[in-house]
């Protein structure tokens, strides 16, 4: 699958998700600071219940903010595919794993480029998803980290899906191809670019 975030983008952000939802991206990838944990804070949850009540695409979704269970309990009822959080910006992750779980809803971690993949173990039966950071979270123009990729094959026969988010464009995709992974996030490089579906093929190919 191919999620493309609306993070950064050319288009005022209820047009990009709306272009988004009109593309061949499989999930729209909805990443959420709260300018503590990383980045700006994005979290204005009127406005983003409004934009992305209606979206036809599921929601990926992936908080970048410290302790996210309230955050998660207003957005729950979106059309949503999977919540994904870090664990070193809360307390109490098995409350928040429950509580998303309890919604039938798919639960990831995700794990940054400099925390050893075992911080995992505890979890991996109790999640669904685990998105490996291929950026740092909330620093903006970086470069495709590649020793992130080492992660990927400990995640194999673990009965969890896997995606990688960060730094991925027509050229870095090319990484990808000797791993089994199945969630690919992707933003600017589709975003700052009119013809979103042409950005989008180029990650699909095979």
């Amino acid at each position: 699958m191919i999620a493309v975030s609306f993070l950064k983008s050319k288009y005022e952000r209820s047009n990009t998700i709306r272009k988004i939802d009109e593309s061949i991206a499989d999930l729209i990838h909805v990443d959420l600071l709260d300018g503590i944990y990383a980045g700006e804070n994005n979290l204005q949850i009127d406005e983003l219940l409004k934009e992305l009540s209606n979206t036809k695409k599921k929601l990926d979704i992936h908080f970048m903010a410290k302790e996210p269970l309230e955050y998660i309990k207003k957005l729950i009822n979106l059309n949503i595919w999977a919540i994904t959080f870090h664990l070193d910006a809360t307390t109490n992750p098995k409350k928040i794993i429950e509580y998303i779980k309890s919604h039938n809803i798919k639960v990831g971690i995700a794990i940054n480029p400099d925390e050893d993949i075992h911080i995992l173990d505890k979890f991996l039966d109790l999640i669904d998803y685990v998105l490996i950071m291929s950026v740092y979270p909330g620093r903006g123009g970086q470069s495709f980290i590649k020793e992130a990729l080492n992660k990927i094959p400990y995640l194999y026969n673990k009965n969890v899906l896997i995606g990688i988010d960060g730094g991925i464009n027509e050229n870095t995709i090319k990484y990808l191809d000797n791993y089994q992974i199945d969630n690919i996030v992707s933003g600017s490089f589709v975003c700052l670019n009119d013809d979103f579906d042409k950005q989008i093929a180029m990650l699909k190919k095979d």
